[in-house]
């Protein structure tokens, strides 16, 4: 049973209730008292980006580069391309791994510490999508190698007979710049929502 007092303050009445920790509504009591302290609202901001969904695109799309780095490593092994060359395909494709994980984990953890790390890691992506666009860019509007204009005394050789193999690899290269286009995109994303969490965090322990 609870115990129930009543005492008289002039002309307010105060009523005490003091409730056994047995009771049921104890612990209601309790858990409602203990939400909004485990609530936090630092990486609010952030998560309206939607960072799980970005990470998302940043994995998939990291995926496809390394499989393609694979790929053409193997089938270009005799006369390899400028992408294979550089590995253009792997490093970046291993940077959107981390990019894609990071902002996943940003979805279920409210650190601004994990936001910054985002914020780092995209920045690293903006400058290799760009990179990368310029190396795609620079294999489609060159020969194949080995198929430059031959000097004298040379024969090109057999797979300059075949345009086929260089019609397939402008292919893939514009779809490598159509697909940085679209990790471009979603880097400056997290970098807009990114930059404006952390201005604000920083605001607030001045403010404190």
């Amino acid at each position: 049973m609870a115990a129930t007092t009543v005492t008289d303050a002039g002309s307010v009445r105060i009523i005490t209730e003091v409730i056994p920790a047995t009771d049921p509504r104890a612990a209601q009591l309790a858990s409602g008292s203990q939400a909004p302290a485990q609530t936090s609202f630092q990486t609010q901001g952030f998560r309206k980006a939607h960072p799980k969904v970005l990470g998302t695109i940043h994995i998939f799309s990291g995926i496809v580069h390394i499989c393609f780095g694979v790929i053409l490593t193997m089938s270009e092994h005799k006369n390899p391309s400028l992408p294979v060359v550089s590995g253009i395909l792997f490093w970046l494709g291993i940077l959107l791994l981390v990019s894609g994980s990071l902002l996943v984990e940003s979805e279920r953890r409210d650190s601004p510490v994990l936001v910054k790390t985002c914020c780092v890691v995209n920045m690293g992506v903006v400058l290799g999508t760009l990179v990368a666009t310029g190396i795609h860019g620079t294999a489609i509007i060159q020969n194949m190698p080995g198929c430059g204009k031959p000097g004298p005394f040379q024969i090109r050789p057999e797979w300059c007979l075949n345009m086929n193999g260089k019609v397939l690899s402008n292919g893939l290269d514009c779809t490598m710049v159509l697909l940085g286009l679209l990790e471009f995109c979603v880097a400056v994303a997290v970098l807009a929502f990114g930059y404006d969490t952390v201005r604000q965090h920083t605001y607030s322990q001045l403010a404190l």
